[in-house]
């Protein structure tokens, strides 16, 4: 099958060149989005077969399949916004059906239009898609310490959801620029405004935006932030790994080559944290049991910047297999940091899901007034489960306990 994919401004009235033109005219199966399909109805044939695309996107492949085959044609008409290979429908059509005949008439993207409308270079623009997709990559590009970043929104990641996340987590050193039916000479409207004053606005859909620096240099990311920094569990300064350990622990995590992180039993959430803030292309999920936990997490990622940590409450045992089921994302790093006794039937759980390259970290606390010794049930998982253990490193800070950094493998 040929696929010939016609990129669109907001335009009601666009302008095709002749060759576009005969094209349609000759056509018999198009499709496009709804908007995209009032814009076009004009110009179609008065015995054009329209198909829209709706989710789920499998069954709008099956009816080009069915549609074609009626009709014995191998040659449908697609419309797309902007350029259709910019977060757009012809790489959908590239992963569906890998072995169709694609052509491409593109026009701009609407972030090319908002910098054209704002005479802005935009060569060293970043772009974060919220379209029907998660934070994950807009949240990377926050700790990166983006200056320049153009977005594209969804109706729930709205340029006031965008403004007030950022302001949650502490990026406050951006302007916003919103640029509202690109394209269309009645409706378009490009608005420059702070985050404080987004938060507060409504802006009508299709729109996307340019984030951009009100200063030219933002504040560097903590490199090992001080224990004192962080919000405690009841002010306790013995429940959170030292700065110094907690380095080494993600050294011993292999992290910038990992993908998946998994922290239980996070407490204050300090390995995450420290984590999301060095690796962010990390998918990060932390686990605690002590539902006062859930609160101290959160304060500790708004104040140091650390969006984008995904946190599960409840017994480990319990929720793993939950997570696994909604996620489908198995964990590559796995870090310890409380068992509360169970460590071979946690162990168990985490075997279970790891990747084949993954590996598990835990430290042990050698004290005199703790009756478990964890090294040796650290041992006898490990034996149980046929892990391959790496040789520890054993360390002390100051007056404290001596701690050893355990690490093992499939």
């Amino acid at each position: 099958m040929k696929f010939i994919v016609i990129g669109i401004s907001d335009n009601p009235t666009p302008f095709f060149p002749p060759e576009i033109m005969e094209m349609i005219k000759s056509g018999k199966v198009f499709s496009g989005g709804k908007r995209h399909h009032e814009i076009v109805a004009p110009f179609l044939p008065a015995d054009a077969q329209w198909i829209d695309i709706t989710v789920p996107l499998d069954a709008v492949f099956e009816q080009y399949n069915i549609q074609c085959s009626m009709l014995n044609v191998q040659c449908l008409i697609v419309f797309a916004s902007g350029d259709p290979l910019f977060f757009g429908f012809a790489n959908t059509i590239q992963r569906k059906m890998p072995e169709a005949e694609i052509v491409v008439y593109p026009t701009f993207n609407s972030l090319q239009a908002l910098a054209h409308r704002l005479l802005m270079p935009y060569h060293d623009m970043r772009i974060a898609s919220l379209t029907g997709r998660p934070w994950q990559e807009f949240d990377r590009a926050l700790i990166e310490r983006t200056q320049k970043m153009g977005v594209l929104t969804d109706k729930e990641h709205t340029p006031a959801a965008i403004a007030q996340r950022m302001l949650d987590y502490g990026y406050t050193q951006y302007q916003m620029t919103v640029g509202e039916h690109l394209g269309h000479p009645a409706k378009e409207k490009v608005t420059t405004l702070s985050l404080e004053e987004a938060i507060h606005c409504e802006f009508t859909q299709p729109n996307c935006l340019i984030l951009s620096t009100l200063n030219s240099q933002l504040p560097t990311k903590p490199f090992g932030i001080p224990d004192s920094s962080f919000s405690l569990l009841d002010g306790r300064e013995k429940m959170i790994t030292k700065m110094p350990i907690r380095l080494l622990t993600l050294q011993a995590l292999d992290l910038p080559h990992k993908h998946v992180l998994w922290d239980i039993g996070f407490c204050t959430g300090s390995i995450s944290i420290e984590a999301r803030l060095q690796f962010p292309h990390l998918h990060i999920d932390a686990f605690e049991i002590r539902p006062e936990c859930e609160t101290i997490i959160q304060e500790n990622m708004r104040r140091f910047g650390a969006p984008g940590i995904n946190i599960h409450m409840g017994d480990f045992c319990s929720v793993c297999s939950h997570v696994m089921t909604t996620s489908k994302t198995r964990p590559d790093a796995v870090f310890i940091g409380g068992h509360g006794g169970k460590l071979n039937e946690i162990m168990t759980h985490v075997v279970d899901v790891l990747a084949d390259d993954g590996c598990i970290v835990m430290n042990s606390v050698v004290a005199p007034k703790v009756t478990t010794d964890s090294h040796q049930l650290w041992d006898e998982a490990c034996a149980a489960l046929g892990l391959k253990q790496e040789p520890p490193i054993r360390i002390q800070l100051n007056d404290n306990h001596p701690i050893t950094i355990l690490k093992c493998r499939k």
